[in-house]
């Protein structure tokens, strides 16, 4: 028999949303380790709010959607609001009710940079780092560092000469005519309007130029966990130097793997006076290091865990959504791309917690 298409404008339900979400969830597990680094957190956000005044979003339902916005790759903060609006699951992590009213995205965006003001993200990140050495899963003496570009929310007609004098308005306000013919534009002498720390950079020779930031990340060489992570301008050298500063941070750090692009004698020296041995990829000619380091087995095997920190980029581009930034200036951009490693070491803590001892 055919059941009836009847539709039904009203219903009233007696299950929560704890119990419509399956007891073998993935996000169960995250949910369980956030709740965790919260309990640490909150005498810092008590700190952040006046004991007056009418009350915020609270500070762990404003992470917990920031975390569903990495983890699901969702490209806008109004499609967040409106999906964790109609998903029962996204309201479950975030914490809110069958009933509960969901945040203007404005509002949303304004509490985001109280958070922002407090650098909350390099703590939530620790924090998680935390929980990975208390388990067990983070050495303290092999790493990897390497880099990667990050397209700027910015367009290339936005890249001006700094000293530019005011040209009447364009033809097309939403998409002028510009011709770049015969002009030199270098990061020196040229500036965007739209992101001024933007830097134009590109990825090799042959490569196009685009307005892009430099991601930096120092990988744990034992599980693949981020050990610590950064953002800075896209310069020539931005990656050995932001290698060399997440090394300092990393005090019992022994050996650190890393490509061809690391193979320079400033960078070597650098790490040597660290007192740490550089594994780096040899060039073919012109190497700074030699057989003293290359003849251990420890080289070998340094060169072929640096691939796992290939598997952090591809996620935080192609999942965590920092591929291109949805967000200007090179401190939020910052804050960003460190939480979207956060969540990724929660995926990657999940999966290393769920394997039999």
């Amino acid at each position: 028999m055919r059941g009836p298409d009847d539709q039904t404008s009203g219903m009233f339900s007696y299950l929560s949303p704890e119990q419509r979400v399956r007891p073998d969830h993935p996000l169960r597990a995250i949910r369980r380790m956030t709740d965790e680094v919260f309990a640490t957190l909150s005498p810092r956000f008590t700190n952040m709010y006046s004991d007056i005044g009418r009350p915020s979003i609270p500070p762990e339902q404003l992470l917990r959607a920031l975390l569903l916005q990495s983890l699901y790759t969702v490209r806008s903060e109004r499609l967040l609001m409106e999906e964790i609006d109609y998903s029962v699951l996204f309201r479950w992590f975030v914490g809110l009710g069958m009933d509960d009213p969901i945040w203007s995205p404005t509002t949303f965006s304004k509490n985001r940079d109280r958070l922002l003001q407090s650098d909350i993200a390099a703590a939530f990140f620790d924090a998680v780092v935390a929980q990975a050495r208390t388990a067990g899963l983070l050495s303290d003496e092999h790493f990897t560092v390497d880099g990667t570009l990050l397209d700027a929310w910015a367009g290339l007609k936005s890249f001006r000469n700094k000293d530019e004098r005011p040209t009447p308005p364009p033809d097309d306000p939403g998409n002028p005519t510009v011709n770049f013919h015969g002009e030199a534009r270098r990061n020196d002498t040229h500036q965007s309007t739209t992101d001024p720390d933007a830097r134009l950079a590109r990825k090799g020779q042959g490569k196009e130029a685009k307005l892009s930031y430099a991601g930096h990340v120092l990988l744990d060489n034992r599980h693949g966990l981020v050990a610590n992570v950064c953002v800075t301008a896209a310069t020539g050298t931005a990656e050995r130097e932001a290698a060399l500063l997440l090394l300092t941070k990393a005090a019992d750090a022994v050996t650190v793997g890393g490509d061809k692009g690391f193979d320079v004698p400033s960078f070597v020296a650098g790490v040597r006076a660290l007192g740490i041995t550089p594994h780096v990829a040899q060039k073919v000619t012109g190497s700074a290091v030699d057989g003293r380091t290359t003849r251990h087995p420890g080289y070998v095997i340094s060169q072929q865990k640096r691939k796992l920190i290939e598997q952090v980029f591809g996620w935080l581009k192609t999942v965590g959504g920092v591929r291109k930034l949805r967000h200007r200036g090179g401190e939020l951009v910052d804050w960003i791309v460190t939480f979207a490693a956060a969540a990724y070491n929660l995926t990657r803590l999940r999966t290393l917690l769920a394997r039999p001892a």
